[in-house]
């Protein structure tokens, strides 16, 4: 097991940004009843830019960094998101893949972060990445609606091991401006997850760089839903350097990696969406893939790209007239 990097410890610094600063972020800071700080970064408070720029390190459990800017995309310049690691397997599947879906009450909460590599949700990912946290003290984030309640914040606690003084928990709903920031800053994520459904063991990739546009705020939490997937499937690239031996079987990977190489490439997700009667499981789940991707193979120095940013598509997304 990989003990060199505490996600946990890392993140928990970090969060302390908001704590000392709420106003600068435009968060508020409430406690639980057991004593878990909550962050509220969009349910009621206003969040903003630098508040997702936060969060997404947060997601990263420290092991990553994310800047803010312009990009062009085609004829489309936009505010993006840029994410980078050194420690890709451990920040982006390690802590930053949303795999803990935590029941609130009757809502789901999207849980990720780095208090996973304490609960080992899921503990496939953790088998395969080979790492494990160690810590006492723990960070969750939520894509959620809604503040955790009580009841949350316990299964929380009781997964990792820390205890409630010890949990800090930020939140922001997908429809925020943090909360869309956050999701676009998880391109590399998206990038590395597929990658590993492809036959690439994440444990080979080891540097990786992406960026992908901050979509506008929608009317409603479809929208942005349909928009943050859009922002990485038809805006995202990523960049990796990997450890690889059989390029004929690497290049043929990577081929298949972005979202272009899908049955359902096409179309802005919305319509997707829509027409699979809004179920998931219907959508060909090859399509979850940055635009474009180039793979460096640091064995042989070349560099294998795949995919194309589809402007068009993104521009009737991100709701331009």
């Amino acid at each position: 097991m990989v003990k060199t990097l505490s996600v946990n410890q890392m993140a928990w610094v970090k969060a302390q940004k908001f704590i000392d600063n709420p106003d600068f972020y435009g968060v508020t800071i409430s406690k639980s009843t057991a004593g878990t700080i909550i962050v509220d970064a969009g349910v009621k408070a206003p969040g903003g830019f630098q508040a997702g720029k936060k969060l997404t390190e947060l997601c990263l459990g420290g092991a990553g960094k994310a800047q803010l800017g312009f990009k062009t995309y085609g004829d489309l310049t936009f505010p993006s998101i840029t994410v980078s690691t050194d420690h890709p397997a451990v920040a982006a599947l390690g802590s930053q893949f949303a795999g803990w879906r935590i029941k609130d009450g009757n809502s789901i909460a999207i849980g990720s972060g780095p208090v996973r590599a304490l609960a080992l949700k899921p503990k496939d990912v953790f088998e395969e990445i080979g790492y494990k946290d160690q810590s006492d003290k723990a960070v969750l984030t939520l894509e959620s609606n809604t503040l955790p309640s009580d009841a949350l914040v316990e299964k929380v606690t009781s997964a990792s091991g820390v205890s409630a003084e010890n949990l800090i928990i930020v939140v922001a709903p997908t429809a925020s401006i943090a909360g869309l920031t956050q999701v676009a800053g998880r391109v590399v994520e998206v990038g590395i997850h597929k990658l590993r459904t492809l036959g690439l063991s994440p444990k080979v990739i080891r540097y990786a760089m992406g960026y992908a546009p901050i979509p506008p705020v929608g009317i409603d939490f479809e929208v942005a839903m349909a928009r943050t997937n859009d922002a990485i499937l038809y805006g995202g690239t990523v960049y990796c350097t990997v450890d690889y031996d059989d390029e004929a079987a690497l290049q043929k990977i990577v081929e298949q990696a972005p979202s272009k190489a899908s049955k359902d490439y096409g179309k802005p997700f919305l319509q997707i969406f829509r027409e699979a009667d809004k179920d998931f499981y219907k959508i060909d789940h090859g399509l979850f893939a940055p635009a474009l991707l180039m793979i460096n193979n640091a064995k042989t120095g070349r560099v294998f790209k795949a995919g194309e940013i589809n402007p068009g598509i993104l521009k009737e997304s991100l709701g331009f007239q």
